[in-house]
């Protein structure tokens, strides 16, 4: 009989063993970075995409979907700014938080609202950001969201737009003298064109490339060793369409295609759709009496493609870096923009040009290079997404989901349809082959992309699709959160980020 010595001597041996052939700890594998790019008002209008039907030039973007995933079906939570990045930045819908339009402040009402900065900041990584990643009016950007962040001086001629390096606020300033460099004046100081007297490297966006670059370039000499949250978020093609002119060069003005004119488009769309159209349609009419259709989208395209030169410019940086091959890059916009189609100048809207954006993921060693996702996925999706790629702990009740299934199968099934939320309650539900839309009348639009892709023909009303109609209406939140109180309900102070509520004079404190 062996003693118990030598018991322990052997199951020590074989302890030892084990320990040398298990696998790592999950934990002791080093967390990726993130490089997490913004774009403002980006539609499908890229080359990956193919929504323009001519030739657009977004060489960078085409590299980045060529590294990775891109998700050819994606679409953003809400069709305008605020509600929109709040729930890409929460991974929670318009219905979740309240959050439904500009005016509404996410902070003061959500004060523990869980984001994606805070999340990697509380888990250890160091967060920077620079330029529009929450929405860039004061009081939507918390400080204690980052280690550091630096806004553009955004003071193109002299015009301070939102904000500058006195981050969180500064006042603005007069437009240049020379304003409206497009000639004509339409419903927003913002809705101008144009090509700026400086230089390129002076143009705000390119001061926001340049901060995100100084971070990658100077890596080696950060004074810490935690994994690094990057965000850049890119102000272009959102108005005003100032450029370089080199980037107008590249769109002759000959050769610019503008939407079809289809008036009776409308008619078989419910009241409630109409309405959404026909907000700023006096400053389309405007555009096109005035013979500015074609220049303005001329200026929208050279404004996507500096864009992309900006993102190639930080791509390239990464590349450099000695973190290129430990960084999960995610780049992604906000909500689409519609030049005419359906008879709309704008965002705002439920149909496909509102709400279709490019959505990419490059992630080291998950799935294949080069991959297209047609699944319909929202960008509430990348919150999770990014916990699952950078192993923080998981957020209980977000509404989005990860996707690192579909970076490793792009062929899988997603039931599950992206929501695009109007603040008025109308909803979008969109599938891999249909879009639905629902109004708050109960009336609905049905279109089958397969033999319709410019959503033409309401088939909403044709009972043999009833039980598509029965499947959307499925979807929709049950008991969608009331709107939050707006920006008039609050007094905020932008020197310590701090509101007082008007109502009861309680002070709710921002950190």
């Amino acid at each position: 009989m062996l003693t118990s010595s030598v018991m322990r001597l052997i199951l020590g041996f074989f302890l030892l063993i084990a320990g040398h052939f298990a696998p790592e700890p999950l934990s002791a594998t080093p967390r990726p970075n993130v490089l997490f790019l913004a774009i403002d008002d980006l539609n499908d209008w890229v080359g990956f995409l193919g929504g323009y039907p001519g030739k657009v030039y977004t060489p960078h973007l085409d590299r980045l979907a060529a590294s990775g995933t891109a998700f050819t079906n994606a679409h953003c939570p809400a069709p305008v700014c605020c509600p929109s990045r709040a729930s890409v930045l929460s991974g929670l819908y318009p219905t979740s938080t309240g959050i439904y339009n500009n005016q509404h402040w996410w902070k003061p009402n959500l004060p523990k609202l869980r984001t994606i900065p805070i999340h990697f900041r509380k888990n250890g990584y160091h967060t920077i950001g620079t330029g529009k990643i929450f929405h860039h009016t004061a009081g939507n950007n918390p400080p204690n969201q980052w280690d550091h962040f630096k806004r553009a001086p955004f003071n193109d001629n002299g015009w301070i737009r939102y904000g500058d390096s006195s981050y969180p606020w500064t006042a603005d300033k007069p437009r240049p003298r020379e304003f409206p460099y497009s000639g004509i004046k339409l419903y927003s100081e913002e809705a101008d064109w144009g090509v700026l007297p400086q230089k390129e490297s002076e143009y705000d966006d390119s001061q926001v490339a340049d901060y995100a670059i100084n971070y990658l370039e100077n890596l080696d000499r950060r004074a810490t060793d935690k994994p690094f949250f990057l965000a850049c978020g890119i102000f272009h093609p959102h108005l005003p369409w100032y450029i370089p002119r080199k980037y107008l060069e590249l769109y002759p003005r000959d050769k610019i295609f503008v939407p079809e004119n289809i008036p009776e488009d409308l008619n078989d769309i419910p009241r409630p759709g109409r309405k959404l159209a026909e907000k700023k349609s006096g400053d389309l009419q405007k555009i096109r009496e005035t013979g500015r259709w074609r220049t303005a989208i001329q200026h929208y395209l050279a404004s996507i493609s500096f864009a992309d030169a900006l993102v190639g410019r930080v791509l390239d940086s990464l590349t450099k870096s000695n973190a290129a091959g430990n960084t999960v890059i995610v780049l992604w916009s906000d909500h689409g923009w519609h030049l005419g189609e359906k008879g709309h100048w704008h965002k705002r809207t439920l149909w496909e040009e509102a709400t279709r954006v490019p959505l990419i993921f490059s992630a080291p060693e998950i799935g294949d290079m080069n991959q297209r996702c047609a699944q319909p996925v929202s960008l509430v999706d990348i919150f999770p997404t990014l916990i699952e790629l950078c192993q923080l702990p998981p957020i209980d009740n977000l509404d989005g989901i990860s996707l690192v299934p579909w970076l490793m199968n792009t062929a899988k099934i997603r039931e599950r349809p992206a929501l695009t939320v109007e603040e008025s309650g109308h909803i979008s539900v969109r599938t891999l082959h249909h879009r639905a839309i629902h109004y708050t009348t109960g009336e609905w639009e049905l279109y089958d992309h397969r033999s319709d892709p410019n959503e033409r023909t309401n088939i909403a009303k044709d009972p043999k699709y009833e039980e598509l109609i029965k499947a959307a209406r499925s979807w929709l939140p049950k008991n969608p959160s009331h709107p939050v109180a707006t920006k008039k309900d609050f007094i905020f102070d932008h020197r310590n980020f701090t509101w007082t509520r008007k109502k009861n004079g309680r002070i709710i404190r921002g950190k």
